[in-house]
């Protein structure tokens, strides 16, 4: 009996996460069960041997067939089991798992009606309240049209206003009713709130407004306020879907609808307020061959409805009709703290939306899938890769002499650099193997927060590649890695596009590509960027080092004792908080009572 099939027979019948392994320990599949024991023993038959079950899918059929070891987890309930897959998958990049993608967290208008005099807010999190209500989410265009509120309507504009005595400047140019003088009392300022309310469900209002400041200005000739604007009226079109479909309810919904396309598919959610369509927002996902709906919409869901999600709506409409519902409304009222409902409907209205949801997934796709010929499928396609490589985290590091360490971590993510997501990374090893090293160790480690991307491009050669193919199989993730190294004249490294002969390293090896090739070419800007972004660190690193190393030759301690102290220690902040003894071990008392009983401290240095 394999090692497997014993696991398997022996499963036991509580909820929990299992896990697929191949014969090199890669992780293929992560899935969650009430019952282990009988959701696996489904996968398999016993006799007369023991084979997959023959009425498998092609992706799950494919999977066992590969699958040499199995792993399972028990929780205390299928929603513990229901959060711990979603997790898994983000952090592990399972081969055989449908990747979605959307840490997003949107920001909400809220208003605190406990308050005498309300203000509108923006946020990304609930916020703590007996009387807030919510307005979102709105991916796009939230601070236009909270701005546009504030123009528009007489509230109160700034939070510290109510805190003053005496009326500004905002109520002398008309858009302050001016509480803070008692010009207006909290029933009359009501008013204006309302009106403000009923605006953000009718955009139309806002825009026919903003329009004629518009026109205003550009009458008196103001044509850079009237740009602004204009700026400001299309961020707020993108706000809403249009729709002909009328509830006849002030009700609000959260609708999805999931499609596959030949190689991304997409998430679309719709947000219902008051019986209209408030605002939308999509993502697209990978592994669209792998695609299973009622894995995709359990993501979706799951990552959308974090535990800060802010309580807008209390049913969820689905374009499909997911396994397990009840299930995961268990799960997500006791994580909201609310009832929430999850409907599939069939006819009426609310299917109606459900299919306007699908109509616009589809318009998203055809769309999407006539830009065929990016640089990231040309690469998928020269290096075999198991998907497109849509988001890519790309890895070099920087020093002189060993001196002054950085590493730094730049992101291309869907066709354009994502620079809040970029990385520096101070480091203590002394040559390029080990910075890597260290550098790679630490992204890993903050897979669970920020997950994976779908490749790593490395500043280096194959041994680098081996080394992060190593460090990504010990921590059970599946993702691919590229590494570019510089041609070298004269010793220096050669970077003039169009003439130099960088060589790739992938999976299948080596590769020479012609210096004008624009595959080539693209894998430079790539790595470039992170060359300029690591550069620039370092020099500030090194700056702030020498000034550190002329402090301490001040106090007379020589370049080789600070190249020993460093060598040693490894930082100068290190240095600094090392004891009497430890110094003394490495450089004499001397140095030590010069050091410790002195006036160098980090203060000091980082003067």
């Amino acid at each position: 009996m394999s090692v497997l099939e014993e696991t398997v027979r022996n499963l036991p019948k509580q909820p929990g996460v299992y896990q697929y392994f191949d014969d090199q320990g890669r992780l293929l599949y992560v899935g969650k069960a009430k019952n282990l024991s009988a959701r696996v023993k489904s996968y398999w038959r016993f006799t007369p041997s023991f084979h997959p079950a023959p009425d498998l899918g092609a992706r799950i059929a494919r999977m066992l067939s590969e699958a040499e070891s199995l792993e399972y987890l028990v929780v205390e309930s299928e929603a513990d089991a229901l959060i711990l897959e979603n997790s898994l998958i983000k952090q592990l990049k399972p081969k055989y798992n449908i990747l979605l993608r959307d840490d997003k967290t949107y920001p909400y208008l809220y208003l605190d009606e406990g308050e005498e005099f309300p203000r509108f807010e923006l946020t990304r999190r609930v916020v703590q309240g007996k009387k807030i209500r919510y307005y979102g989410p709105f991916p796009t265009g939230a601070r236009a049209l909270f701005d546009a509120l504030y123009f528009l309507f007489p509230l109160v504009q700034k939070k510290g206003c109510l805190r003053g005595k005496k009326a500004c400047l905002f109520h002398q140019i008309g858009r302050c009713p001016a509480p803070c003088e008692g010009k207006i009392s909290p029933q009359e300022y009501r008013l204006g709130v309302e009106a403000a309310k009923e605006a953000i469900h009718n955009l139309p209002l806002i825009l026919q407004r903003l329009e004629e400041r518009m026109q205003d200005l550009a009458r008196r000739e103001r044509f850079e306020e009237a740009a602004q604007v204009r700026d400001q009226m299309e961020a707020i079109r993108g706000l809403a879907i249009h729709s002909e479909i009328d509830l006849a309810r002030e009700e609000d919904y959260d609708i999805f609808a999931i499609l596959p396309g030949e190689e991304r598919g997409v998430v679309v959610r719709l947000f219902l307020r008051q019986g209209r369509i408030a605002s939308s927002s999509h993502s697209f996902f990978r592994h669209t061959h792998l695609y299973d709906p009622d894995e995709a919409y359990r993501q979706a869901i799951l990552d959308f409805y974090g535990s800060e999600a802010p309580p807008t709506c209390s049913t969820l409409l689905l374009a499909y009709d997911l396994e397990g519902r009840e299930d995961l409304e268990r799960l997500l009222t006791a994580r909201l703290g609310r009832r929430l409902r999850i409907l599939h409907p069939k006819r009426g209205p609310k299917a109606r939306l459900t299919a306007l949801a699908e109509t616009n997934a589809a318009e998203l796709l055809r769309r999407q899938e006539r830009n065929d010929r990016t640089p990231e499928k040309q690469i998928a396609e020269l290096f075999a890769l198991p998907e497109i490589p849509w988001r890519i985290e790309i890895f070099d590091n920087s020093h002189h002499m060993g001196e002054a360490p950085v590493g730094a971590m730049v992101v291309w993510n869907e066709r354009e650099w994502q620079k809040d997501a970029y990385r520096r990374y101070r480091l203590e090893s002394r040559d390029e193997y080990h910075q890597m090293e260290e550098m790679l160790q630490r992204r890993i480690k903050e897979f669970e927060t920020h997950p994976p991307p779908d490749l790593w491009l490395l500043d280096g050669g194959e041994t680098l590649r081996r080394l992060a193919e190593k460090l990504l199989s010990q921590a059970g993730v599946n993702l691919p890695v590229l590494a570019i190294a510089k041609e070298k004249l004269d010793a220096k490294a050669h970077r003039a596009k169009g003439s130099a002969r960088d060589l790739l390293h992938g999976p299948m090896g080596e590769l020479r590509l012609d210096p004008a090739d624009p595959r080539l070419q693209w894998c430079q800007r790539l790595r470039d960027e992170a060359h300029r972004f690591a550069i620039a660190y370092h020099r500030r690193s090194k700056r702030r080092q020498d000034a550190q190393v002329a402090l301490l030759e001040k106090k007379g301690i020589g370049p080789a004792t600070v190249k020993k102290l460093l060598d040693y220690f490894g930082t100068f902040e290190a240095i600094e908080n090392a004891d009497h003894e430890a110094i003394s071990s490495v450089a004499g008392k001397k140095i030590a009572d010069k050091l410790v009983f002195g006036s160098f401290s980090k203060q000091n240095a980082l003067n």
